[in-house]
């Protein structure tokens, strides 16, 4: 029973952890967010589904054709949704960005319905024995694509002369723009890539949480709550966050019942913001005077 409840929460801490990573990425580089990310993570599943079920497009085609969508979908959102309240130095943005998540769930509820449709996939349709019990694929991809994503991060950030762009425009970014690093449009590109991020932990939880218009909605403050906890300024943290956030939530529903997973959920995290007002890996920032 441990092995099995410890990797269904990795599983699903692997989406948390996902998610928080388009709240980290934006908030690294451009001191704002999306804060209707978990919405986006019901439009990743949406569009994947009308593409792949509904019309017939390919797996293999439609998830990339989903991806490049949401992403198109980031850069329409820092365009018009945040940068003007972030140019005026204002914090209107937060609630903006709330709003267009409100707007994107009832858009959804119009177009593609309020029922709950299945999105059959052979990842999670039979399961494989480890350790003596059963698992679908899909929850041992999960866990694979969400520490991908966070090495991929890491190296992009670390390793290329892009991260080393993103990071001047986020610490500096009157000086980078005299050194010729265009920050507005890296500033898109981060909200384009956070998007896109949240798509993905939609196409990936579709076939084991089903597809609704309010299945982003939760998960969403779930995922901030974990970009909070792990430290908005360490990408690593905020995916180990993730998961054990998951896994404390999945052995919760398994020993005391369904309805404690959020009580002990969000109790965790009050008790360690508590004792880590900063986060688990976040580090405290440092004001010269």
């Amino acid at each position: 029973m441990w092995p099995q409840l410890i990797l269904s929460g990795m599983a699903i801490g692997s989406m948390y952890g996902l998610v928080a990573l388009g709240f980290q990425i934006t908030y690294a580089v451009s001191n704002t967010m999306n804060l209707s990310q978990g919405a986006f993570v019901m439009v990743g599943a949406v569009i994947c589904y009308c593409l792949n079920i509904a019309w017939g497009v390919p797996a293999i085609a439609a998830v990339p054709i989903t991806l490049a969508l949401c992403a198109a979908l980031g850069l329409v959102i820092e365009r018009w949704i945040v940068r003007p309240f972030a140019r005026k130095g204002s914090q209107s943005w937060l609630l903006s960005t709330i709003a267009l998540g409100i707007i994107a769930e009832n858009v959804a509820m119009l177009t593609f319905g309020k029922e709950v449709r299945g999105y059959p996939s052979p990842l999670a349709e039979t399961t494989v024995s480890i350790l003596n019990f059963g698992v679908f694929p899909l929850e041992i991809v999960i866990p694979v694509v969400g520490l991908a994503t966070a090495v991929g991060l890491w190296l992009l950030f670390n390793r290329t002369l892009w991260g080393k762009a993103f990071r001047a425009a986020s610490e500096n970014p009157m000086t980078a723009q005299i050194l010729g690093i265009p920050v507005t449009r890296l500033i898109a590109l981060s909200f384009g890539l956070s998007t896109a991020l949240a798509g993905l932990a939609g196409m990936l939880i579709a076939p084991i949480a089903n597809v609704s218009a309010t299945m982003g909605t939760l998960l969403g403050v779930k995922a901030f709550a974990t970009a909070i906890i792990g430290g908005l300024s360490n990408p690593w943290g905020v995916m180990v966050a993730g998961v054990l956030y998951g896994v404390v939530e999945s052995i919760a529903a398994g020993m005391l019942g369904g309805s404690y997973r959020e009580i002990i959920g969000f109790l965790v995290v009050i008790a360690v913001l508590a004792v880590r007002p900063n986060g688990l890996f976040g580090r405290t920032n440092i004001k010269k005077v």
